[in-house]
């Protein structure tokens, strides 16, 4: 790994470059994502571009993060909604209401920061949030749905908005909804697309670049009508972006006259809860991809995030969050330090300014196209399967959250998804009221030091989202470094939120050098096979192997390998192969290991459990592969099947400097594979007349080099027994062919 880039000035003229290329990337999608996200929460379309701009700018003198970007994001439009309808008295000036209660939010959240309660975040149960996020993407849905249609709702219920959509679909208006199907296609397809040509830029740049050929051909610049199947509908200017020749027009300053209103500081506190919670939680999820593997001081984010978005209030402009989509993008870019934000933010005000004569032939329905398919997103069956999936219980706390949020407003629905989760882990605790807050808050949870320098933390009672920041504290005495062992046998009950702060702690402390390990649950049981559900402690119970594990330790058995089916949390080895690099692991488990003792060989398969997406979106997977330690050195490259429409063989290689290696010699070879490294002369000299035909004529496996071992797998499923064996004897043969091409 190259060294941690430099801070500050020193960083600036060091990575200027690398970061001002990946800022023209960042910008390209902010621009019209900001402005759609300012529409969508019924603000001036220059809000957003305010908020991201001064999200560049201002944040970036002052932050904790180190390659993340700020701006407006998806998950302000609930809040901001919410807001002018609550602060509406008919004068005009809800949305400088709602300026006032950002200003004041912005000044909370500053606050927070001083204090260093930046870790209040963790005790919100995590299911809780996603559905919170949930209940947002149907407010997104439900009011940009009508837009990207043509037709129009006047009930202020979601639900029935909803409904409306279904109703009114006969009235679409189809020169608008052709503009709109067209930017759905595109966001569907795109990453999906080979041609080189279409990611010169990204998908959102191209639903808006190729919608105004669309406004030109329909002639949106004058009011008239167009018939379509006999019947006419109307089209004009009232359907296209208003940008102010001048942008100091379009400033807009706080109201502070509803300050002394309950709906104001309902207000104050949903935009403060939501846009906390959300900064922290895509913080942490941005370091988890950051290359040089570095971290965020979350109250100093906390803090510059604050200030920011009290600057932003003042001029006009949305709450600011750190935005895991556009900080990807800056990473897989090359950003290298904090001045990509920068960059991005300046940028951005030099595109809005030249090119606000181009924004304004842009129809609102392809913004609304951007946000509708942004709203699906975040409610989609996936997320419903990925609760189900984490356990019953959360896909209840998930469910009763969102229904709660739709019907009432954010901050009711976060606080009655707490109550919710609360009285469910009462209920599966079986004890008294009293008795549960004494075994949260009383639980002689202690953290022991050992003679050797290593340290026992014994936790017991119930370790739920309200005993966060009493273990918080605990493992802030432990060194960097330091061996940990967790022991959770004396815990009655283990909450979902709870085991995501143990894993995190778990992965933080092993980037130190530090060991950790997490024991006693071997008597717990849960509703899911997610490793971090909800645990139950039945002391009476055993734990029980599937047919599968079975099947596997008596394989073991046979062939004299080793096999444990117990989690594996060192999974920082697979980070050095491309595909888990930029893929957050979440487990490996049910390892099988053995070595080829003749070839001097070594080899672990094991189940994986990763995500792929960003933050709250993010969806899991499960994959069996092999790790094949060769104990010599070869080319670092990528083999896998050539698919324009693979899922997860992402192309980010062949657009950042890899390309496509094919042989002339072997047609098949190269009609079949997509092989792709940076050292085209290495690799070609590598992948010898044996090695390819034997490639050609065996099953195609998804292959990586990380220039001293290999992983291979085949598909994003779990392996049967007779795969694992087939993975078994395809990578000896393999490892037999390369150690015959060594000796030769």
């Amino acid at each position: 790994m190259e060294n941690t880039p430099k801070k500050g000035i020193k960083g600036l003229i060091e990575n200027w470059h690398s970061d001002l290329i990946a800022a023209v990337s960042v910008a390209l999608i902010a621009l019209p994502l900001s402005l759609g996200i300012a529409l969508a929460a019924g603000a001036p379309a220059m809000s957003g571009i305010f908020s991201a701009v001064i999200g560049g700018v201002v944040t970036t003198l002052y932050r904790g993060g180190h390659i993340s970007v700020n701006g407006p994001a998806k998950g302000v439009i609930g809040v901001i909604l919410l807001g002018i309808v609550l602060m509406d008295d008919g004068s005009g000036q809800a949305f400088n209401y709602v300026l006032a209660a950002v200003v004041i939010s912005g000044a909370l959240q500053m606050l927070l920061g001083i204090l260093k309660l930046g870790r209040l975040a963790d005790i919100f149960h995590s299911s809780v949030i996603h559905g919170i996020l949930a209940a947002i993407g149907i407010i997104i849905f439900a009011k940009q749905i009508h837009v990207a249609m043509g037709t129009h709702s006047d009930s202020p219920s979601i639900i029935q908005n909803l409904i409306d959509a279904v109703i009114y679909l006969p009235q679409a208006n189809p020169f608008v909804l052709i503009i709109a199907l067209t930017g759905l296609l595109l966001l569907l397809f795109h990453s999906k697309i080979s041609y080189r040509f279409f990611h010169l830029l990204p998908a959102p740049m191209w639903v808006i670049a190729l919608s105004i050929p669309l406004v030109y051909a329909f002639n949106f610049f004058d009011q008239h009508t167009l018939s379509f199947l006999g019947r006419t509908y109307e089209v004009g200017p009232n359907l296209l972006l208003d940008i102010p020749d001048n942008i100091m027009d379009s400033i807009m300053f706080p109201n502070f006259g509803k300050i002394n209103t309950i709906e104001f500081w309902t207000t104050v506190f949903s935009i403060l809860i939501i846009t906390s919670i959300e900064s922290l939680a895509i913080a942490k999820a941005v370091d988890k991809i950051d290359p040089y593997r570095r971290k965020t001081d979350l109250n100093k984010d906390l803090t510059g995030i604050g200030f920011s978005t009290m600057v932003a209030g003042f001029i006009g402009g949305l709450p600011i969050i750190a935005v895991i989509i556009r900080s990807t993008v800056n990473i897989h870019n090359g950003a290298k330090t904090k001045w990509s934000n920068m960059y991005q933010g300046l940028l951005l005000l030099v595109f809005i300014v030249v090119l606000s004569p181009i924004m304004r032939q842009v129809p609102l329905c392809a913004f609304a196209i951007l946000l509708v398919y942004t709203g699906f997103k975040l409610a989609s069956p996936a997320v419903f399967k990925q609760m189900y999936n984490q356990g019953t219980e959360q896909l209840v706390f998930f469910i009763g959250t969102m229904i709660l949020t739709l019907y009432t407003n954010l901050l009711v629905g976060l606080v009655g998804g707490l109550i919710l989760a609360l009285i469910t882990h009462m209920l599966l605790a079986k004890v008294s009221i009293p008795q549960f807050f004494k075994m949260v808050y009383k639980s002689r949870t202690k953290l022991i030091k050992r003679p050797d320098g290593s340290y026992d933390l014994k936790i017991r009672g119930i370790a739920n989202f309200l005993g966060i920041l009493k273990v918080d504290k605990l493992v802030a005495q432990i060194p960097d470094g330091a061996d940990v062992n967790i022991d959770l046998s004396d815990t009655r009950l283990v909450g979902i939120t709870y085991m995501d702060f143990l894993v995190e702690y778990l992965k933080m402390q092993k980037a130190t050098g530090g060991q950790v390990y997490i024991t006693g649950l071997d008597s717990h049981v849960s509703s899911s096979t997610y490793n971090r559900a909800l645990k139950l402690s039945l002391t009476s119970s055993n734990v029980k192997l599937s047919q599968r594990q079975k099947r596997l330790r008596n394989l073991a058995t046979e062939k004299d390998y080793e096999f444990v089916s117990q989690i594996d949390w060192n999974t920082i080895y697979l980070k050095k192969f491309h595909f888990f690099e930029i893929r957050p692991i979440e487990r490996k488990y049910n390892c099988l290991r053995g070595s080829f003792e003749d070839l001097n060989v070594s080899w672990e398969i094991a189940d994986v459990t990763f995500n792929e997406g960003q933050a709250f979106t993010a969806e899991t997977f499960n994959t069996t592969l092999i790790v094949l330690k060769l104990n010599k050195k070869i080319p670092v490259f990528t083999l896998e099947k050539e698919a324009v429409l693979e899922k997860l063989f992402d192309r980010v290689m062949a657009f950042t400097g890899y390309k496509d290696i094919d042989f002339e010699m072997y047609p098949d070879f190269s009609k079949k594979f997509l092989l792709m490294g940076n050292n085209e002369s290495e690799i070609r000299s590598f992948f010898t007349d044996e090695i390819l035909r034997f490639f050609e004529n065996h099953q195609i496996y998804h292959l990586e080099s990380n220039g001293e071992a290999i992983i291979i797998f085949n598909k994003i499923k779990l392996a049967r027994t007779d795969e694992t064996i087939a993975f078994i004897d395809y990578a000896k043969e393999l490892a037999t062919l390369l150690d015959t091409k060594a000796n030769l």
